[in-house]
């Protein structure tokens, strides 16, 4: 277990030049963080070109931040007090870079908010005040920089402290304390200020110190999210590896854990590394291979968990703050692709609340939500997700949005929602509705070709012989005199899907639009067969439910990866397609006898 010295992940945030680099740098120079002569390395250089000595020249800042004189990713620094070691995340200032920012204060457990004492409250030190708040970063101390610049005035200190609290108040953020401060020399950084003798409070250094550290990761509940399944087949090696990162807790062989949003159960008979021996354990931080006591089925995004302790939330729909960096606005009723954990799926903006400024703090209801606002909005994704509370569990609980293969935004889920109503029923509904119906019926069709309409799906895994089986169905049945039609691009699109930019999305535009065509098809009075590869339980579902109200026929060659209830048939992989042939016809035929409604 982690024997080393405590450590915490600060962010410095605050508006351009108001003194963020200055102040990383100086907390490293007085703290004896530096390599031994550094400071005057910097210095004499400096002379040498004739500018000016900073503090912030100190960091191992990027070649372009040097550059362009700004600060434009987020730069790491270490250094060390007597009670424990800090990583400093220096964040970019600049509006353009707000992304940046966040994904550097995603990863902090405690803030440093600088203000410029003779510029005031800008602009962004409002809107990072409420990207500190967003993230749920609680350890807080606002720093009001650069007093030198106003006499070490009291009244100054005074008048920002009391109009930033009054801020942060409405925004039910409460900071640990306002520290005055000149970081260029030092005043109230490691030591006390002598330049101000009316300032009673710590210093940063014991702010710092005094901020709670949380519960260790590997004490929390075990969280680890399958990354990917490993299986070896050299010199007869059978294991099945489920590889992750644990992102809390601990696991155990003989642990009996569960995986979701499958909530299939197994036990853990090993913990494997790569290129090391087999352990006992794994904890959070460590990336691990485990094998379970039985074989199973399960895909890369589910969550490992241990069936002994608090379960995650498993819905489809959750209520979330986001904050939006896209280029084009957050739309209600548009798909992203969603991102928690290793979990990737389509997701749909169902219902944005409310949207705040969060520079001027104006809250408005409108359906979008533009770049750099907040938005609280209810999201549904089309298949379930499982999730924790940001509060609970942040690696589980915060998410990214990506739009137009970009990340465009980041949120954390406030609540799981748990509503019967779903996009994909409200679309079949409108679709019913506004369908114009023929004065043909639907039993017209079905006595003129002898059979009602049918939409039979073939699923298994690639080369299984589904192609083979549906071609000769459909021969077999034209040759009874049923009006039957072979759709053989599902498989291609679905593996050109896999080829595009967005494996995520493309695949499920292309199951919609397979949904529509079966939809369209069935309608006409026609039995489809087609075939398709890879798909799980939710997406059989959407096909059926797109088809819907016509009937669809589940059959499934070789492993069944699927719920029992959603299969009508199982083959074993590369039957003899005649027999497989008779028992889909036999199938049929059966369902006529099930259902006096359904002839063929």
């Amino acid at each position: 277990m982690n024997t080393q010295r405590e450590q915490m992940n600060v962010v410095i945030v605050g508006h351009v030049d108001h003194g963020k680099s200055t102040l990383v740098g100086r907390l490293l120079a007085d703290t004896g963080s530096l390599p031994e002569g550094k400071v005057e390395a910097v210095k004499k250089q400096c002379e040498r070109n004739a500018k000016p000595f900073e503090y912030a020249f100190l960091l191992d800042a990027l070649k372009d931040e040097q550059a362009q004189g700004i600060t434009i990713d987020t730069a790491r620094s270490f250094f060390k007090s007597a009670k424990r070691d800090y990583i400093i995340i220096d964040a970019p200032g600049h509006i353009e870079f707000l992304k940046n920012m966040i994904s550097g204060a995603a990863r902090a457990e405690a803030a440093l908010l600088v203000i410029d004492a003779h510029e005031g409250i800008k602009e962004n030190s409002r809107r990072h005040g409420y990207v500190m708040r967003f993230l749920g970063i609680k350890n807080v101390a606002v720093c009001v920089n650069k007093m030198d610049l106003v006499q070490y005035d009291q009244k100054v200190f005074e008048q920002i402290k009391a109009d930033y609290t009054k801020f942060l108040h409405e925004i039910d953020l409460k900071p640990q304390s306002f520290i005055p401060i000149a970081a260029f020399h030092g005043d109230n950084v490691a030591v006390a200020s002598k330049n101000m003798p009316w300032y009673r409070g710590p210093n940063i250094l014991e702010v710092l110190d005094s901020f709670p550290k949380q519960a260790p990761l590997h004490t929390q509940v075990f969280r680890m999210p399958v990354q990917d399944i490993y299986k070896f087949t050299e010199e007869g090696d059978k294991r099945r590896i489920i590889a992750g990162r644990v992102e809390s807790g601990t696991v155990r062989a003989g642990d009996e854990v569960v995986f979701w949003p499958s909530g299939k159960k197994n036990r853990v008979r090993s913990v494997e590394y790569f290129n090391g021996p087999v352990r006992q354990e794994a904890f959070a931080g460590q990336s691990a291979g485990l094998t379970m006591d039985t074989e199973f089925y399960i895909r890369p995004g589910e969550v490992m968990v241990k069936a002994s302790e608090k379960l995650p939330q498993v819905s489809q729909k959750f209520k979330a703050n986001v904050f939006w960096m896209g280029k084009q606005p957050l739309v209600q009723g548009k798909v992203y692709k969603l991102k928690i954990a290793s979990q990737q799926v389509p997701v749909v903006v169902s219902q944005i609340l409310h949207v705040l400024n969060a520079a001027e703090l104006v809250s408005s209801q409108k359906s979008y939500v533009d770049r750099h606002e907040v938005g609280e909005c209810v999201f549904e994704a089309m298949k379930p997700v499982a999730f924790d509370l940001a509060n609970d569990i942040a690696a589980t609980g915060r998410f990214v949005l990506v739009d137009q293969y970009e990340i465009a935004g980041g949120g954390i889920i406030l609540a799981p929602v748990f509503d019967s109503d779903s996009s994909l029923k409200e679309h079949i509904r409108k679709r019913e509705y506004g369908w114009e119906r023929s004065q043909i019926t639907p039993d017209d069709r079905a006595r003129k070709y002898g059979h009602k309409s049918a939409f039979i799906l073939i699923t298994g895994k690639v080369d299984a012989g589904k192609q083979r089986i549906a071609k000769d169905l459909e021969e077999k049945l034209s040759n009874l005199g049923k009006f039957v039609y072979f759709l053989g691009v599902s498989n291609q699109l679905a593996l050109a899907s896999q080829d595009s930019k967005d494996k995520v999305l493309g695949k499920f535009e292309h199951l919609q639009q397979l949904g529509e065509l079966a939809h369209l098809m069935t309608d006409a009075g026609l039995v489809l067969i087609t075939s398709i590869t890879d798909i799980d339980d939710h997406e059989l579902g959407l096909l059926k439910t797109l088809n819907y109200p016509n009937r669809t026929f589940v059959v499934n060659v070789g492993e069944n990866r699927f719920n029992a209830s959603d299969i009508d048939l199982d083959l074993v992989e590369n039957e003899d397609s005649g027999q497989a042939v008779k028992k889909i016809v036999d199938l049929l035929v059966k369902a006529v006898v099930l259902d006096p409604e359904y002839m063929i």
